[in-house]
């Protein structure tokens, strides 16, 4: 829109231009004038109008996002629908109160007596009216806003005033001829929020429009924004229609219970399932509830109550008929009744109600499945039956039911709540159950999965590849007395050996850390003979060695190279008697009992024969288990240097292995790092980013076996005491994440062997992995991200994990957190607020969730955000900062 006063000769001109080009065009939207600057430099030319300018791209924002969600609704599912209005309804109704707002600072900047009021005011209407980034239909955003401005101005009777008014009245004018070639659209839209423009005049070319938004803004992120991830669609298992927890993990069990509530039995049961810490679900029938009157009022009854404290404590409660009635003999009308009148009830309870059905009896038709498809309910069927409504005695109970899960070793047990016999079995199972090892799963939006770990249950093994113990050998040498000194070598194996007992489960008492003066030739092989060779190691176990120090070469008279590691009291004049060769090193690997060795040196040298090896089939680590495994990565090649000045006081080298064994070495994510894919990972990644050439190989001797990490599960909820990456680091990760985007993920990985050649390695196969599996999985690629400060891929993970695991606080949080990085204060309050309705008692979540209202403003939800973190964690590492925030308060 071009400025006034010259916008009247302007206007038949744009007006022409719309109708030739349409908005898609926006070099052609206005006629020859002066190009006014973006707001992002207007607002830097003139500070005084920045407030507004920023105030008005806020509420061109939330049109945007209106108009996003709602463009293609006849395309939306009725759900997504439902979910799209009631998203735009808020953004609608944010876009209220930013008007609000913004006439707040039209009154304080009118009253004020500054001679440049008004042309703050004209620098705001620059931006307006010939701002290049904004399409014609963008500035119908500001229409309401220019209302606001003319009604206010006009009371003001000095010339500059009189001329504003005059120009504002143009803008307006301009603004009902753009309006009338979007009519259509834009009415359909916007009517639904009882704002209504009654003009019916021509269309534009509205898809131009759409997709110039469609570059900026997703459905999905705006969704996401107000709090809303939407999950993947209710996995199919079992059958394509129903469940009958045959497909569940081994040794896992789902508790339901059916007819209830039940007004005394169902609490009961609630607080056995809280006593044992276990989820459980909650079939209810109908009629219990209340009822629903033939023009659709629901009325509910006192039993509603249960349900609804069911819901609100994380319990699934899902449909079990309106009368319990046999469904398979019901048909037309009468089925439907029986089935979508429930689901009206348990909606009115609550809408977090889960959308299961189980068909009493069991007794189902095509007729009611095919009604279960149409109204998005699953069909839940049981595999074990507890008898309970028809045994009256409960320790018999409990012998059907421990048979059947001996038998089946997993499965949906079926209970009713509404019998006192299954109350007191109850207690008895879950008591043998649980010192049977089983675990609980509860629905998590999608489907059955274990959540997290059983209050005061064992934490799974680390390493669950068939290995029973795991040692390590690490020597870092910095100080040399004859050799030149290091900085970062003792540093290296510190870090390592940090790495090994803390994220891997390595016992320290098995780890030997050996650096700078400890690291004598003497300790270094005592270490090897004494600790680990012959008979002192088992045939399942696994040997790491890390040494970081020098190496050197020395020419043989054959001709052929041989290395070695140099410990600190070698001599340069006499290292090929008192270093430690590769051939001592190889004697050494073959004379373990360990099924897996490997050698990780950030030393350079050659002269070490080295075989390809790894195998690469989908049964992986089936065949890993009857392999022998002596791997080798070593930093370079005998005329090279190590890079000694990585992040962190590391070498480039330790650097990068430490980043791939902190996950990204698990390049088929299959949760587990093997050593081709270690050094798959290392090599060229240490290649790209410095004169190195790491190369790689298996000792002779080895049978193909992959030495094997198991990446374990990442337990972390951001906080303000998250560490992240320092920009050096950050850098580099990057540098290196760059040389992996641009090779093929799919090709073999060539690398250097010690003897100059070339070997490809080939990543093993990946199986299939469970949804449980692969949100983990998102959820730490995402803390990965969060850590590089890279947000936004960050809250794609995270997304991408609750799209899978809908009940999964831990994203929920970290999604949180990352807003709240961000200083996107109020869609940090959604998501943590998300994230206290899936666990009430996670405390840092309530601390993070304190931090976004303190932001926001909302003293009140802060302060009880931060009582509630103090109540549940008093002494917790936040309880200060709390304390020192309800001051503030």
């Amino acid at each position: 829109m071009p400025r006034a006063p010259s916008f009247r000769l302007f206007l038949p001109s744009l007006l022409l231009t719309l109708l030739v080009a349409g908005c898609g065009d926006k070099d052609a939207q206005a006629p020859a004038a002066v190009t006014q600057p973006s707001a992002q430099a207007a607002a830097a030319a003139a500070p005084a109008a920045a407030p507004l300018l920023g105030a008005l791209q806020k509420q061109l924002d939330g049109y945007r996002r209106i108009i996003v969600l709602l463009a293609d609704e006849e395309q939306q599912s009725a759900a997504d629908r439902t979910t799209s209005t009631r998203i735009g309804q808020q953004l609608f109704h944010d876009g209220l109160e930013q008007r609000g707002a913004i006439a707040t600072q039209f009154d304080t900047l009118l009253r004020g007596t500054s001679p440049q009021r008004f042309a703050t005011l004209g620098t705001v209407l620059d931006y307006i009216e010939s701002a290049p980034e904004l399409f014609d239909a963008d500035r119908l955003a500001f229409r309401e806003v220019l209302r606001d401005l003319h009604e206010r101005i006009g009371a003001d009777s000095s010339l500059p005033a009189v001329k504003l008014h005059q120009r504002i009245g143009e803008d307006l004018e301009a603004l009902d001829e753009i309006e009338r070639n979007y009519n259509q659209e834009l009415t359909r839209i916007f009517s639904r929020f009882e704002r209504t423009r009654a003009i019916e005049l021509k269309r534009e070319k509205w898809d131009d429009y759409i997709a110039h938004l469609h570059k900026d803004y997703s459905r999905e992120a705006i969704l996401r924004d107000y709090g809303v991830i939407e999950p993947y669609p209710m996995s199919m298992k079992d059958s394509d229609r129903e469940i009958f927890g045959r497909d569940l993990p081994p040794k896992t069990v789902v508790l339901t219970f059916d007819d209830g509530p039940h007004k005394a039995y169902t609490d009961e049961v609630v607080a056995i399932l809280k006593r044992y810490d276990v989820p459980g679900v909650f079939f209810e029938v109908g009629r219990n509830l209340g009822k629903v009157d033939p023009d659709g009022k629901v009325s509910l009854g006192p039993m509603a109550k249960i349900s609804r404290n069911l819901m609100e404590e994380g319990y699934a409660v899902g449909n079990h008929s309106l009368t319990h009635a046999q469904l398979s003999r019901t048909t037309g009308d009468a089925l439907r009744q029986q089935v979508l009148d429930t689901d009206t009830l348990l909606k009115d309870v609550d809408s977090k109600r889960a959308p299961l059905f189980r068909f009493p009896y069991g007794a189902r038709n095509a007729e009611g499945l095919q009604l279960l498809n149409e109204a998005g309910l699953k069909s839940i069927m049981w595999n074990i039956d507890s008898m309970d409504w028809a045994d009256p005695v409960p320790e018999s109970i409990v012998q059907r039911v421990l048979d059947q899960v001996n038998k089946e070793q997993r499965g949906i047990i079926l209970f009713h709540d509404i019998h006192d016999r299954a109350v007191k079995a109850l207690p008895q199972i879950l008591d043998r159950l649980i010192a049977d090892g089983y675990q609980f799963a509860g629905w998590n939006g999608r489907d059955f999965s274990v959540a997290r770990p059983r209050k005061g249950s064992d934490r799974d093994a680390t390493v669950t590849t068939g290995y029973e113990k795991s040692w390590a050998i690490v020597v870092g040498i910095d100080n040399y007395a004859k050799w030149p000194k290091l900085e970062y070598a003792s540093h290296d194996a510190q870090a390592v050996a940090d790495t090994l007992t803390g994220q891997f489960g390595f016992p320290s008492s098995q780890v030997i850390v050996l650096k700078n003066e400890q690291a004598t030739r003497n300790n270094i092989l005592a270490a090897f003979h004494d600790r680990l060779s012959d008979d002192r190691t088992g045939r399942n176990d696994r040997v790491f060695v890390f040494f970081a120090g020098h190496g050197a070469t020395r020419q043989l008279a054959s001709g052929r190279d041989l290395g070695y590691i140099i410990p600190v009291d070698s001599d340069p004049k006499e290292f090929a008697t008192d270093a430690i060769a590769m051939t001592d090193i190889q004697n050494i690997a073959e004379s373990m009992q360990a099924k897996h060795v490997m050698f990780v040196m950030d030393a350079c040298y050659s002269g070490l024969g080295l075989t390809r090896g790894g195998p690469s089939s989908s049964s992986f680590l089936r065949e890993n288990a009857r392999r022998s495994a002596r791997q080798m990565l070593t930093a370079g090649g005998a005329d090279q240097q190590v890079a000694d000045a990585g992040p962190n006081g590391h070498s480039v080298f330790t650097w990068v292995l430490l980043q791939a064994l902190a996950g990204k070495g698990d390049l088929n994510g299959d949760g587990l790092i093997t050593g081709t894919e270690l050094a798959a990972y290392v090599a060229p990644a240490v290649s790209a980013v410095s004169q190195q050439t790491p190369a790689f190989g298996s000792l002779p001797g080895s049978q193909g076996g992959e030495f094997v990490f198991q990446v374990p599960d990442s337990q972390e909820y951001l906080n303000a005491d998250t560490r992240q990456l320092t920009a050096d680091a950050i850098a580099l990760n990057n540098k290196v994440d760059a040389a992996q985007d641009a090779k093929n993920s799919e090709a073999p990985v060539t690398v250097a062997d010690l003897q100059g050649g070339k070997a490809k390695l080939v990543v093993p196969t990946a199986g299939p992995a469970s949804d449980r599996q692969r949100s983990q999985q998102a959820n730490d690629r995402g803390l990965q991200l969060y850590r590089e400060k890279r947000y936004d891929e960050a809250a794609v993970q995270f997304a991408e994990a609750l799209k899978l695991r809908p009940d999964f606080a831990q994203a929920a949080n970290n999604l949180g957190f990352v807003y709240y990085r961000q200083q996107r204060y109020a869609e940090a309050a959604r998501w943590l607020e998300n994230t206290l309705k899936i666990d009430p008692s996670r405390a840092v979540a309530h601390l993070n969730l304190g931090d976004a209202y303190f932001h926001v403003g909302d003293k009140a939800k802060a302060k009880q955000a931060y009582t509630t973190y103090l109540a549940l964690q008093p002494q917790g590492s936040g309880a200060a900062q709390a304390r020192a925030q309800l001051e503030k308060l």
